[in-house]
């Protein structure tokens, strides 16, 4: 009752944020800044943020936040916390900068170092992806509600596979080589973590192999999508990915698997390449 009671203020913050990114992306008017770690993070980011704190604290003023875009408290202060709210207010800020419109708000709430809850939308397509734990996923095109199920794979099909518009293939391509020869592929480009990872979740896709730094907040929100829809998130160990217990929130690389008849484990390891995704 306690997530199906928020779901929909979260949503609503979700749209709020997104129609915020959205009035900002087409004005073409704001600034751009370079963080620690070189990302970037603009002006559009911040403002979707504030929007979001705001909402979630008149909704839930007991619950923390953690935030891409707000300060990090301490570990040894937020390792014992039982729910948190945790929140990128916009997912793929490069996309924003490039003008392709492959962006969306996440926000996911953790309960005992689990996602519970969480909601993805896209302003450019008016989409929201969200679930709650053991409820199914969803996909929300605006009035338009359908449930979500990864794809199962038929024989001699090409395998899908999501990728980045702007990083190379070439580390992608080389473990697929390695991992199954004989299988096609075929590379689907899309921008943003989180939509890449919703692509898995309504069966657009068979996985999403991602290389290159993350935080928990970019796979907080579909990490509960991505089960809730039949699939699954694991690090280069093939184990599920872990929340609040780093100093930083750092992910390790990780693979979006929503194809089941294909045996990852075994193929990739007995291969040598894991290490490509650890």
């Amino acid at each position: 009752m306690f997530l199906s009671k928020l779901l929909e203020p979260v949503k609503a913050t979700a749209h709020e944020a997104g129609t915020a990114l959205w009035q900002i992306y087409q004005q073409g008017t704001y600034e751009t800044h370079a963080k620690a770690d070189e990302s970037p993070v603009t002006s559009a980011d911040l403002a979707a943020n504030a929007i979001i704190l705001q909402r979630l604290s008149e909704l839930t003023p007991d619950i923390p936040i953690i935030s891409e875009e707000s300060h990090l408290v301490p570990l040894s202060q937020r390792e014992h916390w039982p729910r948190y709210w945790l929140i990128d207010p916009m997912d793929g800020t490069q996309e924003f900068v490039a003008r392709s419109g492959d962006f969306a708000v996440s926000i996911a709430l953790v309960e005992h170092g689990w996602p519970a809850l969480g909601v993805i939308y896209w302003p450019r397509e008016n989409i929201w992806y969200y679930a709650t734990r053991g409820h199914g996923a969803f996909k929300q095109h605006g009035q338009f509600i359908n449930k979500m199920a990864v794809r199962q794979r038929q024989p001699n099909e090409p395998l899908k596979v999501a990728v980045s518009r702007r990083q190379s293939l070439h580390h992608i391509e080389a473990l697929l080589a390695a991992s199954a020869p004989q299988t096609p592929v075929e590379y689907i480009p899309l921008g943003s973590c989180s939509l890449k990872s919703c692509l898995v979740a309504e069966g657009g896709a068979d996985c999403y192999l991602r290389l290159g730094p993350t935080g928990e907040w970019d796979t907080g929100a579909v990490h509960i999508i991505v089960e809730e829809a039949g699939g699954k998130i694991l690090d280069g160990e093939f184990f599920p990915l872990t929340y609040n217990r780093r100093e930083t929130l750092n992910n390790p690389d990780f693979m979006v698997m929503g194809e089941s008849s294909v045996p990852w484990p075994q193929l990739i390891r007995s291969h040598g390449t894991a290490r490509s995704l650890s």
